[in-house]
C-alpha cells in the first residue's frame, strides 16, 4: 500500500471516529447536538489542513481554488439540468411503491414519512423563503464545503495518486480511486446514523469525484453538493 493511500485511509478512519464520538456526545449534550454539523465540519477542514501541512503542500493542491471558475460552474449547472429532472421523478415513482400498504419497498420508507404523501395530484407547490435561503447557505459553508474539501479534495486526491486512472471521460479519471474515495464518502455517512439508506450517497459521490478530477477544483462538486441537499429539501416540502 503506498503511502498516499495510507494517509487516506488513515484520514478517513480518524475524522470518521471524531464525528462518531460527536454524534455519541450530541445525544445527551445539547450544545454538541445543536451544533453536530459545524463541528463536524470543523473535523473535516482541521483534517485536511492538518494532513496538507505535514505533506507540505498548499490546499489548492486539493482542490481548494476557484479555477477553471466556468468550467466547474458549466459542469455543476449540467449536473443540475440532467440529475434533478430524473430524480424528481425517480423520488415520486420510489414513493408511490414504497406508500402503498404491503409493498416490497415499504420497509425502505423511513418510518412516518409516508403520511400526506399523494404523488402528483396533491404536490403542493409552496413559495420558497428566506429560510430556504438560510438552509442553502448551510448547505454550502457546514456541508458542502467541507465535505468535499475533505472527501474530494483530500481524499480522493491521494486516492488518485496511489492509483492513476487508467480511463478519462472529458477529463475526468474513471477508475479505483473514484470507486474508493466514493464508497469511503458512503461509509462515513453511517458516522451518525447506522441507516443503510444513506449509503445510497455513493452514487452521487461518484459524479463528484468525476468533476473533482475533471476540474483540479472542488468549486462544481461543492455547487452540485449544496443544491443537491437543498433540492431533497424542497422536493419533500412539495410531495410531503
Amino acid at each position: 500500500m503506498t503511502t498516499e493511500l495510507k494517509q487516506a485511509c488513515a484520514a478517513f478512519a480518524i475524522s470518521t471516529a471524531l464525528v462518531a464520538v460527536l454524534g455519541l456526545i450530541a445525544r445527551g449534550v445539547g450544545f454538541v447536538s445543536a451544533n453536530l454539523g459545524a463541528l463536524v465540519a470543523i473535523v473535516f477542514l482541521y483534517m485536511t489542513v492538518l494532513l496538507a501541512n505535514r505533506r507540505k503542500e498548499d490546499l489548492s493542491a486539493f482542490g481548494f481554488s476557484y479555477g477553471p471558475k466556468l468550467r466547474g460552474i458549466l459542469i455543476a449547472a449540467s449536473y443540475i439540468a440532467i440529475v434533478f429532472p430524473i430524480f424528481t421523478f425517480g423520488f415520486v415513482m420510489f414513493y408511490d411503491m414504497a406508500c402503498t400498504k404491503g409493498a416490497l419497498l415499504a420497509p425502505l420508507a423511513p418510518p412516518g414519512i409516508c403520511f400526506g404523501f399523494k404523488g402528483w395530484s396533491h404536490a403542493h407547490w409552496t413559495a420558497l423563503g428566506l429560510d430556504t435561503l438560510e438552509l442553502l447557505f448551510v448547505q454550502v459553508v457546514v456541508i458542502a464545503l467541507p465535505e468535499e474539501l475533505f472527501f474530494r479534495g483530500l481524499i480522493h486526491e491521494l486516492c488518485e495518486r496511489a492509483m492513476p486512472p487508467k480511463r478519462r471521460v472529458l477529463g475526468g479519471g474513471i477508475g479505483w480511486a473514484l470507486v474508493l474515495s466514493s464508497a469511503l464518502f458512503a461509509l462515513g455517512h453511517l458516522a451518525v446514523n447506522l441507516d443503510a439508506r444513506r449509503l445510497a450517497v455513493f452514487f452521487p459521490g461518484l459524479a463528484f469525484g468525476w468533476m473533482r478530477s475533471a476540474t483540479g477544483s472542488i468549486l462544481a462538486g461543492t455547487m452540485a453538493h449544496a443544491a443537491s441537499n437543498l433540492f431533497i429539501h424542497i422536493l419533500q416540502k412539495v410531495f410531503f
